[in-house]
């Protein structure tokens, strides 16, 4: 992964400045990020009309295939999130472009998938069809919210017969207003049991096409990717070089950024959204091995168990609104900051950290009180 700091590592750098001021564009998960399920992410139509005042052009990308782009961007607006069309690049455009350089012009493509998939594909000059003995000469995947057994089944005989297998993209769950439901990797792992065979190329995050479509549709020089999944939005960013803001608005909680591997580290990380606005520290090595990170320090013990402590020092100390931004603001995600630089550093070191959930649900509690404008109060040890 490119290094975007002095500090020798590629994650949990500082910015001095509010995040906006360091990318001409954003590009911006969508489930889980801008919005959950029904519910627009509260902080998101004020954001992006910060960015928008700032010169920072919003991209829309999204592992989600089912829509086509002016779908997306008609339900953006209902929203109270403004976008043009032109801004949504989806996994199924990033398909149907691998397709493309496969396959004759105009050749049948099988869809295992719904509009957006089928449009992506007649984008680019090919014909969908919906029967594997319509004669098409490869097969794209993507996920529909009335996907089927008749789709899966018509997938699995093309597969049978030999056809390249391209799917939009391998997230094995979706974030809505329920909960956790099914995503296309799912059904794309339910295919490759049934026909024992593994996707000729995957088009959107963690893989490289969707995002390189993205900078290079919207000519992005200084691109930051935005999400809130480890292993589709900050891999992919790693995979192709560019920094990443963590949002823990969709699936990964405090557990799992605490667990994450070295490519899934993001560059920054912040509540929602919002941290685009703000400035952000980064954890410091202290002389005995531990880590601050504001007001918080954190280590990891012989026993292999982490300690989190706050000084008195800042602790009731407003946080200054993001629309302000300071050069240096205080966060609630501090806390997890240190968690994070002390566990990652052990586990690097081979060491299978033990973290209590009385810290786990203050550290959760501390994420939190980012969108809140105050610090944890939370003093705790295992």
């Amino acid at each position: 992964m490119t290094d975007h700091g002095s500090t020798g590592r590629g994650w949990l750098l500082e910015a001095v400045a509010p995040l906006v001021d360091s990318c001409d564009v954003a590009l911006l998960d969508l489930d889980g990020t801008v919005y959950v399920g029904a519910d627009v992410v509260p902080a998101a139509p004020s954001v992006l009309r910060a960015l928008r005042a700032a010169g920072v052009r919003p991209a829309f990308v999204t592992n989600n295939a089912s829509r086509p782009p002016a779908a997306v961007a008609d339900h953006l607006t209902t929203l109270g999130v403004d976008c043009d069309v032109a801004e949504v690049v989806t996994s199924a455009q990033a398909g149907a472009a691998v397709v493309a350089t496969r396959v004759p012009a105009g050749a049948k493509v099988l869809v295992v998938g719904g509009a957006g998939v089928r449009e992506a594909l007649l984008e680019v000059g090919l014909t969908p069809v919906n029967r594997a003995d319509e004669g098409p000469v490869a097969l794209l995947q993507g996920w529909a919210p009335d996907l089927g057994w008749s789709h899966l089944a018509e997938g699995a005989f093309a597969l049978a017969a030999g056809l390249p297998w391209i799917v939009t993209n391998t997230d094995l769950t979706l974030p809505t207003d329920r909960g956790i439901a099914p995503g296309n990797g799912s059904f794309v792992a339910l295919l490759a049991r049934v026909s024992g065979r593994v996707p000729d190329a995957v088009a959107g995050k963690p893989q490289p096409p969707l995002l390189e479509q993205a900078v290079a549709k919207l000519a992005a020089l200084r691109p930051l990717v935005v999400g809130d999944r480890l292993d589709t939005d900050i891999e992919g960013a790693a995979a192709v070089g560019l920094p990443s803001l963590l949002v823990l608005s969709g699936v990964t909680d405090v557990r799992a950024v605490l667990a994450a591997r070295p490519d899934h580290r993001p560059t920054y990380l912040a509540a929602d959204i919002a941290g685009l606005l703000r400035s952000h520290r980064s954890p410091t090595r202290e002389s005995d091995g531990s880590w601050s990170c504001g007001s918080w320090n954190a280590n990891v013990l012989r026993e292999r168990e982490l300690v989190m402590v706050m000084s008195d020092a800042d602790a009731t100390a407003p946080e200054t609104a993001p629309e302000t931004a300071p050069e240096t603001a205080k966060d609630g995600a501090d806390a997890l900051r240190a968690a994070a630089a002390a566990i990652w550093t052990a586990a690097d070191n081979g060491l299978d950290v033990q973290v209590d959930d009385t810290v786990l649900a203050a550290l959760a509690r501390s994420g939190r009180a980012m969108d809140e404008g105050k610090a944890s109060s939370a003093e705790q040890g295992p």
